[in-house]
């Protein structure tokens, strides 16, 4: 009975936990997806590293998959970034222009700073230096590179303190509670 919508699940993943089913290789147990949901024959479109939270997309159709995930489709990726230090705008505009990484230049992203946004408590929190400003980012890119937005924000020597991913396309985490996750079809 196969009504032909995919399914969606939009998954607030907490920091911590990894973005597959298993951990095969670690001599510690870490959190995997499966701690968190037990549907059966969906997928991760996509990764978020263990140390970040925020929206993941899991799914049971292959192409809908490969559009999420796939840099060619350049479908919107949005995180909220706390990082270290108090940038001016002019502080910003390489992440806006693109920045060169070992990989190669970056496309360019959108970049502005923000209030803090009022997110769910980090367990555990992030280390909190008083002698050392922060402040919070709205980062939006159009490709996917591993630890891409970490290692653009250390390389305008503004290391990344909390990443969130907060929306992938026109969805969003808004109203997900860390762990939790709501099904939709696409």
């Amino acid at each position: 009975m196969d009504s032909g919508m995919a399914r969606l699940i939009l998954f607030n993943k907490p920091f911590g936990v990894l973005s597959q089913f298993t951990d095969r290789g670690s001599e510690t147990v870490r959190a995997t997806l499966s701690d968190y949901i037990a549907a059966k024959g969906v997928y991760p479109a996509g990764r978020l590293d263990r140390d970040s939270e925020g929206l993941l997309l899991l799914c049971d159709d292959g192409r809908l998959q490969a559009r999420i995930s796939d840099p060619k489709f350049k479908l919107p990726k949005t995180y909220l970034v706390q990082v270290e230090g108090d940038p001016l705008e002019q502080d910003l505009e390489p992440l806006r222009r693109g920045v060169r990484l070992k990989d190669g230049m970056t496309l360019p992203a959108d970049v502005r700073r923000i209030d803090a946004p009022d997110l769910w408590p980090r367990n555990p929190p992030i280390r909190e230096r008083k002698s050392v400003p922060d402040c919070w980012l709205k980062i939006t890119l159009r490709e996917g590179r591993n630890r891409q937005v970490r290692r653009m924000t250390a390389a305008v020597g503004l290391p990344t303190l909390r990443l969130v991913r907060w929306s992938i396309g026109d969805w969003e985490v808004a109203g997900i509670a860390p762990g939790a996750f709501e099904e939709t079809s696409a």
